[in-house]
């Protein structure tokens, strides 16, 4: 089991609802960006997705775009980011920790020492946006024999047809995609989640996180009532843009927090 098998089974247990949020690695550099990552589980933070800063993130609107732009110039890299996470477990060895990003910065380094290195490291899935299923032998298959969740997005047009081909070899959870486009472009609907998530449910028998157009702790609530968790992401590192200091930001992330765990 791993800690993010663990940690929904005790949110079931307890009757609670998952908040995951994302931040960034290294936004807007190292030290400041690690303050704020080892702060999120006393906010409320039930996992953590780190994001991997990437020169072309196509699928990310202009404030997770501009936050991974702000990382690379400060420095951060895939070696770094990995030291973060490692960082992090010397503190907090049961809060999980899922990787999301890109598939060239892994390839580059070679899927075999990263996902040594992704382990040791205490990453405990990945979320790569740009490997298909069709590519599963690619990351998603040895990624799942070194004991990490493969966790795949589902989104408003991945219809009857392809939801089985998106829900075989996933693990951990699914994301769902609430809306149609990037990053930060709309708000999510609770009335047309809730369908979307039953019938994810259904199909792949795992826990069902909801992200994209969350901002505030009524919508955070809105969508975990109808959905196993919540995630929100541009709100986050919107507020690590404005210059807000990790207190101001953490105290930013528990409302929302307080408003997934309320629903």
């Amino acid at each position: 089991m791993t800690r993010i098998d663990a940690t929904f089974a005790r949110l079931k247990a307890d009757g609670k609802k998952a908040f995951v949020s994302y931040v960034m690695a290294g936004d807007p550099d190292f030290e400041r960006s690690f303050e704020i990552v080892r702060g999120l589980p006393a906010a409320g933070v039930d996992i953590i997705e780190l994001g991997l800063p990437f020169t072309d993130p196509m699928a990310d609107g202009p404030t997770i775009q501009l936050a991974g732009q702000r990382a690379l110039d400060a420095g951060m890299t895939l070696k770094r980011t990995l030291e973060m996470a490692r960082r992090f477990r010397e503190e907090d060895d049961s809060t999980p920790i899922v990787l999301m990003g890109y598939y060239n910065p892994i390839y580059s380094m070679g899927v075999d020492r990263f996902l040594v290195a992704a382990k040791e490291s205490g990453i405990d899935g990945l979320i790569i946006v740009d490997l298909p299923p069709e590519e599963d032998a690619e990351l998603c298959l040895p990624a799942q024999a070194a004991g990490l969740n493969f966790i795949r997005l589902a989104t408003p047009t991945t219809d009857d047809k392809r939801l089985p081909r998106v829900a075989q070899n996933t693990s951990g959870f699914i994301y769902y995609v609430s809306i149609t486009g990037i990053t930060g472009s709309a708000e999510a609907d609770a009335g047309d989640v809730a369908p979307e998530v039953v019938r994810i449910q259904k199909a792949s028998g795992l826990p069902v996180i909801v992200g994209f157009g969350v901002n505030t702790s009524q919508k955070s609530r809105a969508i975990a009532e109808v959905a196993d968790g919540v995630v929100v992401g541009s709100a986050i590192v919107s507020q690590i843009a404005a210059g807000k200091s990790a207190a101001e930001v953490l105290a930013f992330v528990k409302t929302l927090a307080d408003g997934a765990h309320a629903a």
